[in-house]
């Protein structure tokens, strides 16, 4: 079948199309609302990155880097030599999600940034794009995510899908191929593309595999858009085509009847959630819940008969691990993290996570006590907490964690959250950095951002 075949999928669904021309449009206006906060997202992915570059997934995956070497075209966390463009996307990919400590989003439920931005930047070093560029990619990166992950909707999420890796992948191409210079009909081939290359499944949860997805996302888009610069066709309906990626990947009709309206005027990006806990997004409603409950009430873990969690019956499967072993997996499992919190133990802490919190019995024996309901009726960023005291006393409380939170407070706590992961020091130069992105030329940019990538212990 020739790749200018009309689709025949999804309702008639023309999303490859428009995500093709919306990455590429030369002429797209970009909110300043949108811009602050692509701008915080590119503050917290070095944080959280330069954090995790020494974790054993970035180690394993900087291994293979080094190892292959090639043209040295992007910096990449914990190297002092450039590398392949393809190859730093990997890494960094990797090691700004090995800590999953990273933005999530819930159009989608997936982390756009940690997909979207090892692509973009290792793009823009690659074709030494300025700043401005670099920042405005990013964005049209992302906001492709959050559009095509939307239309996927839960039923890819909810058929075992990581949608980091899958809406991620095509973000990441986007992103890419505005870089590249790449025109629609060559965007819509690297997009289709990337139908084919992108993948992740939810089972990996609480192993190295996953943030290795977001790696996987960001090398794809790198991949699919350096193809189609070369001349590479593929079928640009590929997403929604019969036989494509929605049709084959759990859905059956698109979650979001319209996925690109409102834009130019209206980024969904600028809804994306920061973390401050270094766990699972899906425990953070119950988290704030239950510390906001232990704070009013003065309340100790030896006092607690039981505690009662509503959630969305989504995070049932996702972070709900019941028994964890490690303490990568205890940032699955929202009953011993929720333990945590009311044992007094910082959530916020990296250092929080290890193994033998899941032997601790006072942990475990708290952990017992915690009860996970579902409610369809309560929204993925939400939680109803009800704490039971052996005094007989009932706490509830309500979180939504969508709630508007101004820019400053959001800025100040994200500042906060990068000065405990990298240093008072290192944290205010990365923000200076970030201030002036949109003003640096590449010749200015680079080299900052390769020393901060270089200085990270391998």
């Amino acid at each position: 079948m020739h790749a200018s075949t009309p689709s025949t999928g999804l309702a008639g669904a023309d999303i490859s199309r428009q995500a093709a021309r919306f990455a590429v449009d030369r002429a797209l206006r970009f909110p300043e609302q949108a811009l602050g906060v692509a701008r915080l997202s590119v503050y917290d992915f070095f944080a959280v990155a330069l954090a995790g570059a020494g974790e054993p997934v970035s180690q394993a995956v900087r291994g293979m880097v080094r190892g292959e070497a090639g043209a040295p075209q992007a910096s990449a966390f914990g190297m002092t030599e450039r590398v392949p463009a393809r190859a730093a996307a990997l890494l960094n990919g990797a090691a700004s999600h090995a800590l999953d400590y990273d933005d999530t989003h819930f159009d989608f439920v997936g982390h756009p940034t940690v997909a979207v931005l090892p692509a973009a930047l290792a793009v823009a070093e690659r074709q030494q794009a300025d700043g401005k560029a670099l920042l405005e990619a990013f964005l049209t990166g992302v906001e492709v995510t959050c559009r095509v992950g939307g239309w996927l909707g839960r039923p890819h999420y909810n058929a075992g899908f990581h949608q980091t890796a899958t809406s991620g992948a095509f973000g990441a191409t986007a992103a890419s191929a505005r870089l590249f210079g790449l025109d629609a009909v060559q965007a819509g081939y690297a997009l289709g593309l990337a139908a084919t290359r992108a993948s992740g499944l939810k089972c990996q949860f609480g192993t190295m595999s996953k943030p290795f997805h977001a790696g996987m996302a960001a090398s794809s888009g790198v991949e699919a858009a350096t193809l189609a610069a070369l001349g590479f066709i593929s079928r640009p309906d590929a997403i929604e085509c019969a036989g494509g990626f929605a049709a084959t990947h759990g859905v059956r009709e698109g979650g979001v009847a319209a996925p690109f309206y409102g834009l130019p005027d209206i980024f969904r990006f600028a809804e994306v959630q920061y973390k401050f806990h270094a766990c699972c997004h899906g425990t953070h409603p119950a988290l704030e819940a239950l510390l906001a409950l232990r704070a009013d009430h003065a309340l100790h873990a030896r006092d607690i008969e039981q505690v009662t969690l509503r959630i969305s019956p989504q995070w049932l499967p996702v972070c709900c691990i019941e028994r964890p072993r490690t303490g990568l997996e205890a940032k699955f499992s929202l009953s011993l993290t929720a333990a945590m919190v009311l044992a007094g133990i910082d959530t916020a802490a990296l250092d929080s996570f290890t193994d033998a919190r899941c032997e601790d019995p006072m942990l475990l024996d708290l952990a017992r006590r915690v009860v996970i309901e579902t409610d369809p009726a309560i929204a993925d960023t939400a939680c109803h907490a009800r704490v039971n005291t052996r005094a007989s006393a009932v706490h509830t409380t309500h979180v939504e964690l969508s709630a508007p939170m101004p820019h400053a407070r959001k800025a100040a706590k994200l500042r906060a959250k990068a000065a405990a992961l990298v240093g008072a020091a290192k944290a205010e130069a990365l923000w200076a950095l970030v201030e002036e992105l949109d003003a640096l030329p590449a010749a200015a940019l680079y080299p900052r951002i390769h020393a901060f990538m270089a200085g990270t212990s391998a």
